[in-house]
């Protein structure tokens, strides 16, 4: 189905194309190579002599691995309907998925797992994350919805609590660049991060980040009573899919770093959960 209107703020095909083959790094001959579409067929279509079928389109899309919410603006750009649904996360035909999520959750107990957006807003969690949290701020009194990268470089969040903070802030901006949906950064994740780099105390140099020692991850430091524990976190995303929403989302599950960690974990959330200070 082809839909001939097209709003004036709505970027023409070619330049759109461009866009990404540059992104990629791709000629236009390397892409005629991957794609088997001729490479003057390719010089056409971005000049805008010449307008793809749709399962072209989505040949180039594919190879040039364009995130679904983009491959719906080529498709517009081109004339076509969308082809990938862009209903909110907890619609009903992502249902299955966030049940899925839930299990998730649930099963990560005691520890801290949360669902959050490309963006890093959180949209779901397990019991244990806001009871972690609450052992060091009052979650209660954050505005919603909560964001991960806010929490953790606010002066007034988890900032003061964090035991190697330029380490980690540094290991924040490289996972901002790294966990971007399509390695892009867009233009509200450039937002973010310019809101990140606003807070007092943090150096414009950390969102080049460099290699940080020979670990295997970098831990997650907090001090508690004098007391530091350590996490690394596990990030999961949906595979193969086929919705916006679906592609979006993001599980990060955190876990000790060591045994001392988890024995003064659980003593912390057990007390925590009976509103008893350590």
């Amino acid at each position: 189905m082809r839909i001939n209107s097209r709003t004036a703020m709505t970027p023409d095909l070619g330049t759109l194309l461009r866009y990404w083959r540059d992104v990629r790094g791709r000629s236009q001959l390397d892409l005629s190579l991957d794609t088997g579409i001729s490479q003057r067929q390719i010089s056409f279509i971005e000049s805008g002599r010449s307008v793809p079928g749709r399962e072209t389109l989505m040949a180039i899309a594919g190879v040039l691995d364009v995130p679904l919410r983009e491959r719906n603006a080529l498709l517009l750009a081109a004339g076509y309907a969308p082809m990938f649904p862009e209903g909110a996360w907890n619609s009903m035909e992502m249902k299955s998925v966030t049940d899925a999520l839930t299990r998730i959750l649930r099963q990560h107990e005691p520890y801290p797992a949360l669902v959050m957006d490309r963006y890093w807003n959180v949209l779901m969690t397990n019991e244990a994350a806001p009871l972690f949290f609450g052992c060091f701020r009052d979650m209660a009194a954050r505005e919603r919805p909560r964001n991960m990268l806010h929490l953790m470089f606010d002066p007034e969040g988890m900032r003061p609590f964090v035991a190697n903070w330029p380490d980690v802030a540094r290991s924040l901006f490289e996972r901002v660049y790294r966990e971007s949906i399509g390695r892009v950064v867009d233009e509200k994740t450039r937002e973010l991060l310019a809101a990140l780099l606003a807070y007092p105390d943090v150096d414009s140099d950390w969102k080049n980040p460099v290699a940080i020692g020979f670990m295997p991850v970098i831990p997650l430091g907090f001090i508690k009573d004098g007391r530091r524990l350590d996490y690394f976190s596990m990030v999961t995303t949906v595979g193969t899919p086929q919705t916006v929403a679906a592609q979006e989302l993001r599980i990060e599950c955190m876990f000790p770093a060591d045994e001392a960690t988890e024995i003064h974990h659980a003593a912390m959330m057990g007390a925590a959960a009976h509103g008893i200070t350590l």
